[in-house]
């Protein structure tokens, strides 16, 4: 009991300092800009809704175009880093612990065939001026996405849910978790390592490290590409509590590991943990034994003789 009254505390406490802070944001914005950036939000609502809503390419092409032109017009009203944008809901908005920036994404879906992303670094300036990086989706012209480093102008496409920020000899890392729906066969998720060089964003990093081969990954590779089967939901994101990015193992669900977009979970999972600059690979997360002396998997998709059982598969995707 006093360790979930504790717990209670804790998330009041932090739901009151988050207030706070959102209250002194708005407070280093004048009255007028304010103002004109709520009118310029409520105008950007209904693009930003027909990116994803629109029942054309060519309205969602549109409304993306339009959209795009009035956001980077509020952008430039002096001390907007402080505006949350909060009604944009389709809009990914992301800052770190340290606030020095923030990253916009969201998702353009041209047909099943052709999805692309957008997105822009909005830099903390101390004049409250704007410094903005265009992130351009280049995945389509990548041929070794997982190895490539690149800047805002060569970016491998996500919408971003989750940043990490770490440290390492003097140096801060952010580490951004993405979704791309990536094809009709396949979905991806993303852990994409970014840092800035001379004041601009570098993203991708030899920041990686898989002792075990099991993943069947290329050492030195510049991020993780999670590819896995389109209605398929693996798991891939960062516990706080124990301050590692738990992911869900991936099996063929055809036994064709060749082939990505057969990939699902299976209820077993992996992790990444933070260690001297590198996401250290965790082989498996739980380790707990049950009475039976097995691990614990919440969601087992295997039967006694290791083969794929059916039925259990349909419930994890569901």
């Amino acid at each position: 009991m006093f360790f979930e009254y504790m717990k209670n505390q804790l998330q009041f406490l932090f739901l009151t300092i988050m207030l706070l802070l959102a209250q002194v944001a708005l407070a280093q914005l004048e009255p007028a800009a304010t103002k004109s950036l709520r009118q310029q939000e409520d105008s950007m609502k209904q693009y930003a809704l027909s990116i994803v809503k629109g029942r054309s390419a060519g309205e969602r092409i549109e409304a993306d175009s339009i959209f795009t032109r009035m956001f980077v017009r509020a952008l430039k009203t002096p001390n907007s880093f402080y505006y949350p944008f909060d009604s944009l809901l389709t809009i990914s908005k992301q800052t770190p612990p340290d606030s020095s920036f923030r990253i916009f994404t969201w998702q353009l879906y041209v047909n099943d065939y052709t999805t692309r992303q957008h997105g822009a670094i909005q830099m903390r300036t101390s004049d409250g001026s704007l410094k903005l990086f265009p992130l351009v989706d280049r995945a389509p012209l990548m041929k070794s996405p997982e190895d490539t480093v690149g800047s805002n102008l060569n970016w491998i496409g996500a919408v971003y849910y989750n940043i990490i920020q770490t440290k390492a000899f003097d140096k801060t890392y952010y580490t951004l978790l993405g979704f791309d729906d990536h094809d009709i066969n396949s979905n991806r998720k993303i852990i994409e390592i970014l840092t800035f060089e001379n004041g601009r964003p570098v993203f991708g990093g030899n920041n990686f490290s898989f002792p075990n081969s099991s993943l069947q990954l290329k050492k030195g590779m510049a991020r993780y590409i999670m590819t896995y089967k389109k209605n398929a939901g693996p798991r891939l994101n960062f516990d706080p509590e124990m301050n590692i990015i738990i992911m869900e193992h991936l099996i063929s669900e055809t036994g064709q590991p060749e082939k990505k977009y057969t990939y699902v979970g299976d209820g077993d999972y992996e992790g990444l943990k933070w260690k001297d600059g590198k996401w250290v690979y965790i082989n498996k997360v739980f380790t707990e034994v049950t009475p039976e002396g097995k691990a614990p998997v919440p969601q087992p998709i295997l039967d006694d003789k290791g083969k794929v059982d059916p039925s259990k598969l349909k419930q994890n995707q569901q």
